[in-house]
């Protein structure tokens, strides 16, 4: 059976959900390089993170927190991830404002190459005409988002080179955490 794969993003149509601000350290101030979390490759942590409620609402097991969007998952959800996709991931303990359960900053450590560039409703380049000359050839903008399953070998989540803001995940994960009743998480097949 050939394998599928999902986008990972959050839910908005969760009624009454909770927002969170920009990740600080435990005395207030903002994490330097935010964005480390979406750029699909390990990071080096050296202090625990706070992350502050913007607004105050239903706690959720995934949903993403300030500009960066890092993820922002319950135990739960990082327990199935901590188990399928050990060395994919890297899971980093978080106290999010309000709670004493635990949570965790998700950094997906991998990027694979396999953005189905046919198959998308549309993507568009960056050019030397964008000014962006260490952007050339990367994503600037995709619609309708298909990948080349072919191309991903043995990973398990996964960002995409060239374009990381979506998170993949493959069916197994998605069937997995369908089963801890996941709550802010919404799944597209690509």
């Amino acid at each position: 059976m050939e394998r599928r794969f999902f986008r990972l993003s959050i839910d908005a149509e969760v009624p009454g959900r909770w927002y969170f601000s920009e990740p600080t350290n435990l005395t207030g101030e903002e994490i330097d390089d935010i964005w480390q979390f979406s750029d699909g490759r390990p990071v080096e942590v050296r202090e625990r993170m706070r992350i502050p409620l913007y607004r105050l609402g239903r706690p959720l097991d995934f949903t993403t927190a300030g500009v960066g969007l890092a993820p922002i998952l319950s135990e739960r959800v990082a327990s199935v991830l901590r188990e399928m996709a050990t060395s994919d991931v890297q899971l980093f303990p978080v106290e999010v404002e309000g709670q004493s359960e635990p949570y965790h900053l998700l950094n997906v450590a991998r990027t694979v190459r396999c953005i189905d560039d046919k198959a998308c409703k549309e993507v568009q380049l960056y050019t030397a005409k964008d000014g962006r000359p260490d952007q050339i050839g990367e994503y600037r903008a995709i619609s309708g988002l298909r990948i080349d399953k072919s191309k991903v070998g043995d990973a398990r989540i996964f960002r995409l080179w060239g374009w990381h803001p979506p998170i993949i995940v493959d069916g197994e994960i998605k069937v997995a955490l369908d089963k801890t009743g996941i709550l802010g998480a919404r799944f597209d097949e690509v």
